[in-house]
């Protein structure tokens, strides 16, 4: 096979891999209602283990439980980071889970940040900013990655693990949220996500 027919072929597998990844990922659209009405369970730890994924060190914060609605999801495949975080989830629960609040609410990702808009509140701001958030995930193993990879927007997620801190040797490190109440940088949660599963809407 000469190089031009391996490019057209290269290309077109890249074109179905999209189109598989797109129709794997395609969003779900619950009925109106509150579809998450608990706010997530955190138990801190005054001395929790420390977990070794690859050459980060991960401090374990706080035992963490959460049922939410996936408000939206960002994988990232490149980087190190990357390897460690491969997706994040924007979570919604409360009046953040309901399709009709939802309907009003502009939402997206980009660099590890979830940003919303709104022409009109449909619920106070405080509200919004108190019953959602953008969570870093990082598997315990395979077989959470490949769960995790499943999981879809509008779907309602129940995901249990620890907050973390991530740090290496050479001085990196990335620091958890320990709270529901911050905004802007430092205010997403890092997950070591140990069981996910996922509840028809």
């Amino acid at each position: 096979m000469n190089m031009r027919k391996l490019l057209v072929a290269g290309i077109a597998l890249l074109v179905l891999l999209g189109a598989f990844s797109h129709w794997n990922h395609r969003k779900v659209h619950p009925a109106p209602g509150v579809l998450a009405p608990d706010a997530p369970v955190q138990v801190n730890l005054d001395d929790g283990p420390r977990l070794q994924h690859g050459d980060v060190t991960l401090a374990t914060r706080a035992h963490f439980d959460i049922t939410a609605r996936v408000l939206s999801r960002k994988d990232y495949s490149w980087g190190a980071d990357a390897e460690l975080i491969p997706l994040d989830l924007a979570l919604g629960w409360g009046r953040m889970s309901d399709s009709d609040v939802l309907a009003k609410i502009d939402i997206s990702q980009s660099g590890r940040f979830y940003y919303w808009h709104v022409g009109e509140f449909p619920i106070p701001r405080r509200e919004i900013e108190r019953s959602s958030a953008n969570m870093h995930m990082i598997p315990a193993d395979a077989g959470v990655k490949r769960q995790l990879e499943q999981v879809r927007e509008g779907q309602v997620v129940h995901i249990e693990g620890f907050l973390v801190d991530a740090s290496r040797a050479d001085g990196w490190h990335w620091r958890t949220s320990m709270t529901r109440d911050d905004t802007g940088a430092g205010a997403c949660e890092l997950i070591y996500v140990e069981q996910v599963n996922v509840a028809a809407p």
